[in-house]
């Protein structure tokens, strides 16, 4: 039973269950990108090239003259014009992550700037440890002389 609560404890944390819809939308996103190249941008690429359809674009390994063709799907060859779609499947996806990447990045960026501590307006005088402008050259309490303050 301890080995089932460890189980649990470990399948209940925050980052394993991020990872696991991280996991199911990015196979729903591939899925999408995948259509996306092999129905709407493959179709008119091939149109261009003279009405080519890229998943039957094959290298056969075999002198294809004599074969028909039922034995022609089933003959050696470099299916090339899928490595193609596939290819471009493949960077489209990658376009996205980076481009999701450098928002994340942007984002976290932002947060750092706004976590940094602000400059001080007021400082203490050193005599009657009042609050007094950061420029301030004299104490508006005490009237005491202050430091030479820096005047930007």
């Amino acid at each position: 039973m301890k080995i089932v609560k460890e189980f649990k404890e470990f399948a209940m944390k925050g980052n394993v269950i991020d990872l696991a819809v991280g996991v199911i939308i990015g196979g729903a996103f591939g899925k999408i990108v995948t259509s996306l190249v092999n129905d709407i941008i493959m179709p008119p690429i091939g149109r261009l090239l003279g009405g080519v359809n890229f998943k039957h674009l094959k290298f056969y390994l075999v002198d294809t003259t004599e074969l028909t063709t039922d034995s022609k799907s089933t003959a050696a060859a470099i299916a090339y014009g899928n490595f193609i779609n596939v290819l471009l499947d493949f960077l489209i996806v990658a376009f996205c992550i980076f481009l999701l990447v450098k928002v994340i990045n942007v984002l976290r960026r932002n947060e750092k700037k706004e976590a940094a501590p602000a400059e001080p307006t007021e400082k203490d005088c050193p005599y009657c440890l009042s609050k007094v402008p950061v420029k301030a050259t004299r104490c508006r309490h005490c009237t005491s002389q202050l430091e030479a303050a820096a005047h930007g």
